[in-house]
């Protein structure tokens, strides 16, 4: 499979991609990272910059579609988002909508395939109370809300705790956080509110945006609270060959 590393993603968060890739390997997968493979797009189709983003989507076109993969892999929600809708960027009549709509089939969030393909890494418990923060891009953008969850079931001695509003945007939305910041800080803190109220030691998440904002809210509140990527704590907790 072909894993999308992101822009963002693969610069501040180059931890979270090589777990995301230890990951798939340890349960059986052949993970290949495209190196022509550029910016999703997301930002620019957000931003109605429609041109810039059907450029970026024509390159990751070329990039991803050069070898027939059993699936393209990402763990952005935000970046799994635009990849899933690559098609609507070209009208049918275009050369492209019949590629982009194959890339766009392929497109699965990591959560989403470790979930369906199934664990068959052996793993150690991990004896920790954690709690989920959906990302919106993935509950109400993909409508995958139960993968997450059931690959942290998976883990033994997990103490998992449902958070209260667990569906409520962090505050993160993209750029919200730094156009509109008084109130993106205002979401953030009763998120760690409803947080504090599940007791866990760590919280965790499926997009970098998430993990961001939710870190500068476990240190504005200081709460003390470690936050990670689902994949992260699936890495911790498999057991080396």
């Amino acid at each position: 499979m072909a894993f999308f590393a992101g822009c963002v993603a693969n610069v501040t968060f180059s931890q979270l991609n090589e777990a995301t890739v230890r990951v798939l390997t340890a349960n059986g997968c052949e993970v290949v990272v495209p190196k022509e493979q550029f910016c999703c797009g997301a930002l620019a189709a957000h931003a109605g910059v429609r041109d810039a983003a059907r450029d970026l989507t024509r390159k990751n076109l070329t990039a991803f579609l050069c070898e027939d993969f059993d699936a393209i892999i990402t763990n952005s929600a935000g970046c799994g988002s635009t990849l899933k809708e690559y098609d609507h960027l070209f009208s049918p009549d275009e050369p492209e909508h019949a590629q982009a709509r194959a890339f766009a089939g392929k497109t699965r969030d990591v959560t989403e395939f470790l979930a369906a393909f199934g664990l068959t890494a052996k793993m150690k418990p991990l004896p920790i109370r954690v709690t989920y923060q959906d990302s919106c891009h993935l509950l109400h953008g993909q409508k995958i809300r139960e993968a997450p969850r059931a690959l942290l079931h998976a883990i033994p001695n997990l103490d998992f705790v449902e958070l209260p509003y667990s569906e409520i945007c962090c505050g993160s939305a993209g750029i919200y956080n730094v156009t509109q910041t008084e109130t993106s800080l205002e979401l953030l803190a009763e998120k760690m509110h409803h947080v504090k109220s599940t007791g866990a030691q760590t919280i965790v998440t499926a997009n970098p945006g998430c993990l961001l904002q939710l870190r500068a809210g476990a240190s504005i509140h200081r709460s003390n609270q470690e936050v990670l990527h689902v994949v992260e704590l699936l890495d911790r907790a498999i057991v080396s060959a």
